[in-house]
């Protein structure tokens, strides 16, 4: 009976540890999302609200600052965020994950996938690794990047990643 109980013990513990990056991935999302600005104007029904002046949006490790938001919600939940502005700056610092920082002239941001577009003037780095183009996609669960230069030809690409830090030996502590 004791094994039984100890097998049933150790499965319960294998799925916790499956599910909790999930969990942990999906907290902040679960944040209340505190948005400040000069002005707003909502509309219910539309499920629509636009910010203007200085906004700041801020939820869990997540925060934008931008000229001009607007935030779209369905049955109160934040779904799509879009700015705007001179420029908009993305940052997200979550325990334990490497800190993301970005910046663009526009910002379109999908809160159930985690998707972030970045366009015009854009740039983005996560753990040193820098990322700039006209546009700059990043899919953050998989954290996968993608950039592109303007149509135009303009702005090519520009990708500069930092190299580990070398592991030291015992000579290296040597007087």
């Amino acid at each position: 009976m004791q094994r039984l109980t100890d097998i049933k013990t150790g499965l319960l513990l294998a799925c916790w540890l499956l599910i909790a990056p999930v969990l942990s991935a999906d907290e902040g999302q679960r944040e209340p999302v505190t948005i400040e600005a000069d002005s707003a104007v909502f509309d219910e029904r539309q499920g629509q609200s636009i910010y203007t002046g200085h906004v700041v949006i801020t939820q869990g490790g997540m925060q934008i600052r931008a000229d001009e938001v607007t935030v779209y919600t369905k049955e109160n939940e934040l779904k799509r965020i879009v700015a705007r502005g001179e420029p908009v700056r993305f940052r997200r610092q979550r325990e334990g994950e490497k800190e993301i920082l970005g910046e663009a002239r526009r910002l379109d941001y999908h809160a159930d996938t985690e998707h972030l577009l970045l366009q015009d003037r854009a740039w983005l780095t996560q753990g040193g690794n820098r990322f700039s183009g006209q546009r700059i996609e990043y899919d953050m669960p998989r954290e996968r990047v993608s950039a592109a230069q303007g149509e135009d030809g303009s702005q090519r690409v520009r990708v500069t990643i930092q190299p580990k830090p070398k592991a030291s030996s015992p000579e290296d502590d040597r007087p």
